[in-house]
C-alpha cells in the first residue's frame, strides 16, 4: 500500500502543479511561450520533490530487461534463504570402500556414503566444506553443543573436519567420558568447541536461564537436543513437549535482550529407532516407532522450530538415519559417523546461508576474544554431568569441573 507521507506528497505536488498551471493559463493563454516555460519549471519541481518517494528509471529498466542474477530452477528457489529447506535432501549410497567402523569403534560393516544431487548443489550453492574452508568460517566463534549422545557425536564430526586425523583420534576418548563435558580449543584459527552433557530437556532450560546468562559473552553456534533420556525413562509426549516449551522460552529470552546479531541456533532431531536391535529389554519397550512419531510431533508443535515461530532450525537426524538405514548403526540408536557428518555439513551451510542473506554483519572476533570469553566461562555456576541421571533427578545441580583440552589444527 501506498504511505500516508507518498498520499500527501501526491497531493500537495498536483496542487502545486494544475493551481499555478491554470492560473498561468488564465493570465497567459496569449504568450504560449511563456505559458510553456512556466508549465516546465513547475513539471520539473514537481518531480524534483517527488523524486524520494519513486523508484529509480535505471533500476526499474535493469529489473525489467535482465534476469535476476540468482536464478534457479524451479525446484529450487532463487534466494538463498529459500534452498534451506532443501538442505536435507541427500542421497545414500553404498561407499567405494569395503567397511567403515561404527561410531563407537565396536566394529565395521558396510559404509555408506552421503551426497547432495548435483543439480540441487548447483542451484543452491550446497558444498561439503573442507578443513580450511570449516575453519573460515567458524574462524573466532565459540560453538556450544548440549544434550545427549548424540550431540557427542556431533562434536566429534566436528572435531573430526577441523582437526588433522591424529588430533581428531586424541580427542576422541576425552570427548567420550561417560557422562562428563567436554571442550576443545583450536587457538590458531580461534575456535572454541564445547559439549554439554545435558540429557534432559531440564538441563538444557538450565543451561539457557541461568548458566549462559552469567557469561561474558553467548555462544556463536548453540545446538542443542534432547529426547531419547525422556522417552526412555519418563515415556510421556505431552510431558516432554511441555519441557520443550519451556526450552524454547529460556531460548528466546537468550536472543532478545542482546545488542548484537543473535547466536545461530540448531535442533538436533531424534534419530530413527530401529526397536529390535535396541539392546535392553527397557529400550525396546518404551522406544518404539509409536512413540517416536509421538515425540517427533511435540518437537513441531510446541514452538521449538522456526516454522512454528521458535530459533531453531532443525537438523532432521530422523530423515538422515532413515536414509542411510540399519546398516549404519550398531545398536539401533546411534550411528555412524558419516550420518553426523551430513548433519554437521547441513549445519554449516545453513550457516553460510545466513552469513550471505545476514545485513547487519558480526564484527569479526579474534581469537583472544574466544579465549578470553573461555576463560570466564568456567567460573559459572555450572551443575554436575559426571554422574548419572535419571529422571527423577534431572533437575540436580552440576558440578562446576569441565575437561578441558586445547588442540591445535594443522592446515
Amino acid at each position: 500500500m501506498v504511505s500516508a507521507a507518498a498520499q500527501a506528497g501526491v497531493v500537495a505536488a498536483c496542487v502545486v502543479l494544475f493551481v499555478p498551471m491554470g492560473l498561468a493559463g488564465w493570465h497567459l493563454s496569449r504568450n504560449k511561450v511563456l505559458f510553456f516555460s512556466g508549465a516546465l519549471f513547475v513539471s520539473l519541481a514537481v518531480g524534483v520533490h517527488l523524486s524520494p518517494y519513486l523508484p529509480s528509471l535505471p533500476y526499474l529498466a535493469a529489473s525489467f530487461f535482465l534476469p535476476h542474477p540468482g536464478a534457479a530452477p524451479a525446484d529450487a528457489a532463487s534466494s538463498g534463504s529459500s534452498c534451506v529447506p532443501f538442505l536435507h535432501r541427500v542421497s545414500w549410497s553404498d561407499a567405494s570402500s569395503s567397511g567403515a567402523a561404527d561410531a563407537d569403534g565396536s566394529g565395521a560393516r558396510a559404509a555408506r556414503a552421503w551426497s547432495w544431487p548435483p543439480s540441487l548443489a548447483s542451484a543452491c550453492g550446497f558444498a561439503r566444506l573442507s578443513r580450511d574452508d570449516a575453519s573460515l568460517l567458524l574462524n573466532g566463534s565459540w560453538v556450544m553443543v548440549a544434550g545427549d549422545s548424540q550431540a557427542r557425536l556431533l562434536v566429534l564430526a566436528l572435531l573430526r573436519l577441523l582437526l588433522d586425523p591424529a588430533a581428531a583420534a586424541a580427542a576422541e576418548p576425552e570427548l567420550f567420558r561417560r557422562h562428563s563435558d567436554y571442550r576443545a580449543a583450536v587457538p590458531s584459527r580461534g575456535i572454541s568447541v564445547d559439549f554439554v552433557w545435558a540429557p534432559f530437556e531440564a538441563n538444557l532450560t538450565r543451561l539457557l536461564r541461568e548458566d549462559l546468562r552469567l557469561a561474558p559473552r553467548v555462544p556463536d553456534v548453540l545446538v542443542l537436543g534432547s529426547g531419547l533420556w525422556h522417552m526412555l525413562h519418563a515415556t510421556d509426549a505431552a510431558s516432554y513437549g511441555d519441557a520443550l516449551a519451556s526450552v524454547a522460552g529460556a531460548a528466546r529470552s537468550l536472543r532478545s535482550p542482546l545488542p548484537v546479531p543473535p547466536p545461530h541456533m540448531f535442533w538436533l532431531g531424534l534419530p530413527h529407532l530401529v526397536n529390535h536391535m535396541l539392546n535392553t529389554d527397557a529400550k525396546r519397550a518404551h522406544m518404539n516407532a509409536t512413540m517416536l512419531r509421538a515425540y517427533d510431533r511435540e518437537v513441531e508443535q510446541r514452538g521449538l522450530l522456526r516454522g512454528d515461530g521458535g530459533p531453531f532450525l532443525l537438523l532432521d537426524v530422523g530423515k538422515l538415519t532413515q536414509g542411510c538405514g540399519q546398516q549404519c548403526t550398531a545398536d539401533g540408536m546411534h550411528y555412524d559417523g558419516n550420518v553426523y557428518d551430513a548433519v554437521l555439513h547441513i549445519m554449516l551451510n545453513a550457516m553460510e546461508d545466513a552469513k550471505q542473506d545476514c545485513i547487519c554483519q558480526r564484527a569479526p572476533a579474534t581469537a583472544g576474544a574466544s579465549e578470553a570469553a573461555h576463560q570466564d566461562f568456567p567460573k559459572l555456576a555450572l551443575h554436575n554431568h559426571n554422574s548419572k541421571v535419571s529422571g527423577s533427578e534431572a533437575s540436580k545441580d552440576w558440578s562446576s569441573g569441565w575437561r578441558a583440552v586445547s588442540l591445535t589444527a594443522r592446515a
